[in-house]
């Protein structure tokens, strides 16, 4: 049998995405998961790239079995084979590497399922639903890897080890990513004011630019009411703690210097946009808590995150918006290119599994 994932409505799609095959996989961790009983089970993908090819992680019943780059153009790819027909099997298809802003040719599309001996069984609903944003931590980028790479190449971002991931299944959770390398809240880290994820966050995946992209429906207004989000968890600061340090960038359009510092008046106006982004999340998400986590790499705006969030709430009267201080990369658990390593998103997961727990039973 063979048929697209629209005509599949056991197959769960993982990630924001828009409606009608072939299936896109926009952000870090989109994918599918279905419960097959058949003896094989074959991807059909499409893929294209200029610079970033798109990687793949496969789980089958709960075991990370597979993991590799997709190569441009069509291809079928085993998910597994010569297994015993009739027997449920519970397969995760993740996609590893984030959108990339910078490569409008990137493209990765499930365009159908190939199955022998076997039908697709309904799914249990998930307890919860999770949408993380963030920056470069929360696209899994140095979450695979050895510690002493330092090239920016699609091989060395994780969706499996990733925060995420596992606070999502240690709760029984779906979860989605809405994330980008280097972007912040009022810059990237480069001091570059364009780069910033919240004015793309309403949008399917609007910072994946280009003709095909929005043909695909990346720049399609995000339907929250499809996959209301029971916890928004927001992990940006981090590039913005670096700006700070960097020297201004300059617009080759205008002449312009912009530069985020570490003066009063500048984080007055950083503790701002913490407060008008936490507007916008409720706005979009009514019935979701609003976390706001820092400290994974660095801990220097963590007072000023817990003033912005106290300010909010205090403005608003908004009681389920909170912040989370997460334990710092070490020594012990960095990874590739001076990131967290697999180690550190554990540790992150297990402090906010906990938090989460505790509010949302």
């Amino acid at each position: 049998m063979k048929q697209g994932i629209a005509a599949l409505p056991q197959v769960r799609i993982l990630g924001r995405h828009a409606q009608g095959d072939p299936l896109t996989l926009f952000y870090t961790a989109s994918g599918i998961e279905c419960l097959c009983t058949g003896s094989e089970l074959w991807l059909e993908l499409n893929a294209d790239y200029a610079q970033c090819e798109p990687w793949i992680s496969i789980e089958l019943n709960g075991a990370w079995i597979s993991r590799f780059p997709v190569a441009a153009g069509t291809s079928e790819v085993c998910v597994f084979r010569g297994m015993t027909p009739g027997t449920p099997k519970h397969v995760r298809v993740f996609k590893d590497v984030q959108a990339m802003h910078d490569d409008p040719r990137h493209l990765l599309q499930i365009t159908g399922l190939r199955w022998e001996e076997g039908e697709f069984l309904p799914l249990l609903e998930p307890k919860y639903r999770l949408e993380f944003v963030g920056d470069s931590i929360t696209s899994g980028e140095g979450a695979i890897g050895a510690r002493q790479e330092e090239d920016w190449i699609s091989a060395f971002f994780s969706a499996m080890n990733h925060y995420g991931r596992m606070t999502a299944d240690a709760l029984g959770a779906e979860f989605r990513v809405v994330s980008q390398s280097g972007w912040g809240i009022l810059s990237d880290w480069e001091n570059n004011p364009h780069n910033r994820i919240l004015p793309y966050y309403e949008m399917v995946c609007g910072l994946a630019e280009g003709e095909r992209n929005a043909a695909l429906g990346a720049q399609q207004p995000n339907d929250f009411a499809a996959w209301p989000a029971d916890a928004v968890i927001i992990n940006l600061g981090t590039n913005d703690a670096g700006a700070s340090h960097n020297p201004p960038w300059t617009d080759p359009a205008t002449g312009e210097q912009y530069a985020q510092d570490t003066t009063p008046a500048h984080q007055a106006r950083l503790e701002q946009a913490v407060v008008d982004g936490l507007c916008q999340l409720r706005r979009c998400n009514p019935g979701a808590l609003l976390v706001w986590v820092y400290g994974m790499l660095g801990q220097e705006l963590c007072p000023l995150m817990q003033r912005a969030v106290d300010r909010y709430c205090q403005e608003t009267g908004d009681d389920r918006a909170f912040f989370l201080p997460l334990p710092d990369t070490t020594a012990e658990t960095i990874g590739a290119r001076q990131h967290p390593g697999v180690a550190s998103h554990r540790n992150a997961a297990a402090v906010l599994t906990e938090f989460l727990r505790q509010r949302l039973d």
